[in-house]
């Protein structure tokens, strides 16, 4: 009997511990309640609204400093292809938004101050450009990876999210209908 107890208690022991990584993992899943609220027309205040970030390139900044105005959020960092790729639309959407009261923001998480400094001139951005230093600010939009936008109505709520990159259909569909007639020159 003995010899039987030793090898079922290892095996129980062994069972246990792999359900409680099981559990952990499973615990540590990406928040999608922006996802779901967004999903079911139920916007919901920007998370961290009024957390100041310092600048890429100036003085600190929160997303309510530009209350008013659409903006387009986008979480990028300097290492990530798909950031590349989608940079110069953002650049051209904010040409197009500017004027009309609309703003693109990037926000670089998981990135150093000169690879982002670098990545920012090389691919022209020229819309405001601040820093999640800490991860915190990533986390509370349910950021796993990069890039992701989203789409802030005049009132500082969230109408629409993607993640991954952005493309011209997505903001022909989602953006450009915050502005006056449903377009942007």
């Amino acid at each position: 009997m003995r010899r039987f107890a030793l090898p079922l208690i290892a095996v129980l022991l062994a069972a246990g511990f792999i359900a409680l990584i099981v559990f952990g993992v499973s615990q540590t899943g990406a928040d999608r309640s922006l996802d779901n609220a967004v999903a079911s027309a139920k916007p919901v205040t920007a998370p961290q609204y009024a957390k100041q970030l310092p600048s890429l390139n100036g003085p600190a900044r929160s997303l309510a400093d530009f209350r008013g105005k659409v903006v387009v959020l986008n979480l990028w960092a300097s290492w990530c292809p798909p950031c590349r790729e989608e940079a110069p639309l953002l650049e051209k959407t904010q040409k197009r938004i500017q004027s009309q009261g609309g703003t693109v923001v990037g926000v670089t998480w998981n990135d150093s101050i000169p690879d982002a400094k670098k990545f920012a001139a090389e691919v022209g951005m020229t819309y405001p450009q601040l820093r999640d230093v800490d991860g915190t600010f990533a986390k509370a939009y349910g950021t796993k990876g990069l890039p992701e936008t989203f789409i802030i109505n005049r009132q500082g709520r969230i109408v629409a999210l993607r993640r991954g990159e952005v493309d011209t259909a997505f903001l022909n569909e989602k953006l450009y209908p915050l502005f006056r007639n449903g377009s942007v020159k």
